[in-house]
């Protein structure tokens, strides 16, 4: 850490990283409110998975097409434009949670949030190589302190909303907008590099719809003709599968355990606990890698992961459950770090930004399907041990696949 912070492009990147996720928290705690625990909306299941796919699928649609503009257009202008852009939005999607609006209104400006959103993280991953050498160190303390700095983010909103008492439409609208200010900040830290110093290494020019598809099939025959990219992406596939529907049991489980008005807090508890477990996956990763290999340590936190995620998810009791989401948060940072590093060492610059969208599709479809086939295969509380068996039953078939993989060791 002492060594990646010595240098000022990261240090500077990882603040922009973590001011936006951040915000990127507080306004999830937000949205989360609004939609599943205030009492004036309080979705069921199938509506809250049927937001997830509007919010999340139609840029997984235009994803690759995203990852073409990051390898022509320069990532420092992308950064700075993107959260200028999420800035205006923030305040709109305000205004829509204040007049009590719903459905199609408050989806499409959830949409281009989350869609402008995903663009940055994009962004942010493929000018990483450009600030360090040192991949997967750098990897394990920005990713990591992202996801953190989302986490505090929500628990800031969800600290205001216990304190203030913020129930209903008008008091979720501010504190909707209270991402606005991260958001800006994140614009004025990428506005301090130099133009070029993010890349793309090659002129930043436009392009015809023509030359943007043929862009696509070489970014994916790039993939394909390096195996441990391929596996990289199987991975983490998988990984969001089992994550959705993870997350939509949490959610129905809190909300059913918990008195009106707390389930927000028992949600906050599980990402909470999977925030330490982020942490430690972060200290871990490096030094199992040097020692282990890349596809040993995946192969161990798919293996152990899964084995304990079962032990700990099936009594379905409050205390097991934040547990459980500790194992969750070291098991998906120690797989995202290493297939994040497997990525950007196997991929070439110049194909970089194509790969980090195609692999924010994956992450995106495999995470909405898994919440569509749960919310109607869960009941009601999101009490179903035959689903938690499920899961780590697939996290330890994953587990067997790359043990016997091309991953990069």
């Amino acid at each position: 850490m002492r060594s990646l912070l010595a240098g000022r492009g990261f240090r500077r990147l990882l603040a922009t990283r973590l001011s936006a996720q951040f915000g990127d928290g507080v306004l999830q705690a937000a949205l989360a409110g609004t939609v599943l625990f205030n009492p004036q909306r309080a979705a069921d299941p199938v509506a809250v998975a049927a937001g997830f796919a509007v919010l999340l699928l139609p840029y997984s649609l235009v994803g690759p097409f995203a990852g073409v503009w990051l390898d022509r257009w320069r990532r420092r202008q992308v950064l700075v434009h993107a959260d200028l852009l999420r800035t205006g939005l923030v305040g709109v999607l305000a205004l829509l949670v204040a007049g009590g609006s719903g459905g199609l209104p408050l989806l499409l400006a959830g949409l281009v949030l989350f869609s402008v959103a995903r663009f940055v993280l994009s962004a942010l991953s493929a000018a990483l190589p450009h600030t360090t050498p040192h991949l997967v160190p750098a990897n394990a303390l920005s990713t990591t302190s992202g996801a953190v700095a989302t986490v505090v983010g929500g628990a800031a909103a969800v600290a205001v909303q216990q304190a203030a008492g913020i129930a209903g439409d008008a008091g979720y609208a501010l504190l909707t907008l209270g991402a606005a200010g991260p958001y800006l900040l994140a614009a004025a830290l990428a506005a301090g590099f130099p133009p070029g110093a993010l890349g793309p290494d090659g002129s930043a020019t436009t392009s015809s719809a023509r030359q943007v598809v043929a862009g696509l099939v070489a970014g994916v025959r790039h993939v394909r003709a390096r195996p441990p990219a391929g596996t990289a992406l199987a991975v983490i596939t998988v990984h969001r599968l089992c994550f959705g529907v993870l997350t939509l049991a949490t959610l129905l489980f809190s909300r059913a355990a918990a008195p009106a008005g707390a389930g927000l807090v028992g949600v906050g508890a599980v990402v909470a606990a999977g925030a330490v477990g982020t942490l430690l996956a972060a200290v871990a990763t490096p030094g199992a890698v040097r020692r282990l290999g890349t596809a040993r340590w995946v192969t161990l936190l798919l293996a152990l992961g899964g084995v304990l995620l079962t032990a700990l998810g099936v009594p379905f009791l409050p205390v097991t459950v934040v547990l459980a989401g500790a194992v969750l948060g070291f098991l998906g940072q120690g797989v995202k770090i290493c297939v994040d590093a497997t990525l950007q060492r196997a991929v070439d610059d110049d194909v970089r930004g194509r790969v980090f969208s195609v692999y924010d599709m994956l992450v995106n479809v495999s995470y909405v399907l898994a919440l569509l086939v749960a919310a109607y295969l869960l009941p009601a509380d999101g009490v179903s041990p035959p689903a938690v068996v499920a899961v780590g039953a697939a996290y330890v078939l994953t587990a067997l696949h790359v043990a016997r993989s091309p991953l990069a060791r």
